[in-house]
């Protein structure tokens, strides 16, 4: 089955013969199934954004390609634009964006610029509004008049009116409280399951990549570190540790427990860590 999306020795290098030279991706290949939640995770300056970027066309390969469901995105100029409808990019802090005089118009941009019926850019309007939980009154408001967090929302449902297959979500949880996290990426996993959507999430939260993703991309230095299952990434706590990276709390604490001498496997949920520790103590070992 051919992957929704694949990237190929990936290579992108900023200010090419000048003395600012500097290589953002080198070589990185990948591929991502339909449907999928894949979490991205690096430290600054790490590729990560570059790399999203290349994702829907909007920056071009220094060498290497990417490929949307089998097809080169940069094939023709006909093709780079349906992939920037079919591959939605919700940037940090995407609120900021924002420019229309009310929700609703601000939600049809995307839908508009398709040249969709008037009949069908209002469904996606008040689809993408549901789903990023807007009540409809507030689709006839001015935009800057919404708090913070409700910005957040009429941006990504600009994004998401679009339909997009492939979903990629910039830290979209930056700078919100602990509800607010939380209600966003409900509304993210509420389209994945809706659409069958694919999603990809770059995020500094080892907590929410653990237990969203299906499976993890780590950038290192321009390049692809690790990739597989939460499980199998977060086994490489002590690496990953190198990088500057962080690690779920949970994972860090079973980590010490195993410098204790404590025979416990690697955990990086909360869930998987009151399983552990239920069975300890079912065995009388704590």
């Amino acid at each position: 089955m051919t992957p929704i999306l694949e990237v190929r020795d990936l290579t992108h290098i900023y200010s090419v013969g000048t003395p600012f030279e500097h290589t953002a991706l080198d070589r990185v290949s990948f591929s991502v199934e339909k449907g999928e939640f894949l979490g991205i995770i690096g430290h600054t300056g790490s590729g990560k954004s570059t790399l999203i970027q290349h994702l829907n066309g909007l920056l071009k390969p220094t060498d290497g390609e990417v490929l949307l469901s089998g097809q080169n995105i940069w094939e023709s100029k006909q093709v780079t634009r349906a992939c920037r409808f079919r591959v939605g990019l919700v940037f940090q802090y995407p609120e900021y964006q924002l420019f229309e005089e009310t929700v609703y118009k601000d939600i049809a941009f995307g839908p508009k610029n398709m040249g969709l019926k008037p009949d069908e850019i209002d469904r996606r309007v008040r689809e993408a509004a549901g789903f990023v939980g807007l009540k409809p009154e507030q689709l006839e408001v001015s935009p800057f008049d919404l708090s913070g967090g409700q910005k957040r929302r009429v941006a990504i449902a600009g994004v998401i009116a679009m339909e997009p297959e492939v979903l990629i979500l910039d830290e979209p949880t930056a700078g919100l409280d602990p509800v607010g996290r939380e209600e966003i990426l409900s509304n993210i996993c509420a389209y994945q399951k809706a659409k069958n959507a694919t999603i990809l999430m770059v995020s500094h939260s080892m907590s929410d990549v653990a237990r969203l993703s299906d499976r993890l991309l780590v950038m290192n230095g321009s390049k692809l570190a690790l990739m597989g299952k939460p499980e199998e990434v977060f086994s490489h706590a002590e690496e990953l540790l190198s990088m500057g990276l962080d690690i779920p709390p949970v994972t860090r604490v079973f980590l010490d427990l195993r410098r204790r001498g404590l025979d416990v496997p690697p955990v990086y949920t909360m869930e998987q860590a009151v399983a552990v520790l239920s069975k300890y103590r079912e065995a009388g070992k704590c």
